[in-house]
């Protein structure tokens, strides 16, 4: 008996024996495939308005997280076991600095045209971008929240078009 209830969906990284294992995706067609992640990094007041004025000790903290989450996409099949080595199109990260969090609002988005999709690449994009922002801050204030991390929207591939509709709240 495998425990799986009827119509549940199987998890693609667990083989027959369930032990973990990676998707082979050599039959799958290459096709175009986006995703888009979010989070945010919360803070004081007092600690925004240091990297808005571009005074933080380390230096351009926004400028950094956002070439650190650009390497981490590219990274990720390194960080996470499973994931396939791609080469991503194109890797873009935002980050906003929001006076009503008080904090930084961190938005990736990957592209790939290959047989799998980049949701990983773009919450590790996000993930490594408000890591960086609390690094470059935690000499100022070690109390920084990263919350919320989650997928925004995925398209291409099999199972189509995915665009969250509830985001649960963060507090």
């Amino acid at each position: 008996m495998s425990g799986k209830v009827k119509d549940e969906p199987a998890l693609t990284h667990i083989d027959v024996k369930g032990e973990a294992r990676m998707v082979d995706v050599s039959a799958k067609p290459a096709t175009e495939r986006v995703a888009v992640a979010e989070g945010q990094v919360v803070m004081t007041k007092a600690t925004l308005a240091l990297i808005e004025s571009g005074n933080a000790k380390k230096g351009d903290v926004l400028g950094t997280a956002r070439i650190a989450g650009i390497m981490a996409a590219k990274r990720t099949s390194d960080l996470i076991p499973l994931c396939h080595p791609l080469a991503l199109s194109k890797v873009t990260l935002d980050i906003e600095t929001d006076k009503k969090i008080p904090g930084c609002r961190v938005r990736a988005s990957v592209k790939v045209s290959g047989p799998t999709g980049v949701e990983m690449e773009a919450l590790t994009a996000v993930s490594v971008a408000c890591l960086t922002i609390y690094d470059m801050i935690k000499a100022v204030e070690r109390g920084v929240r990263i919350e919320g991390i989650h997928l925004v929207e995925k398209k291409g591939g099999k199972s189509g078009h995915y665009l969250v509709t509830d985001t649960p709240s963060v507090q």
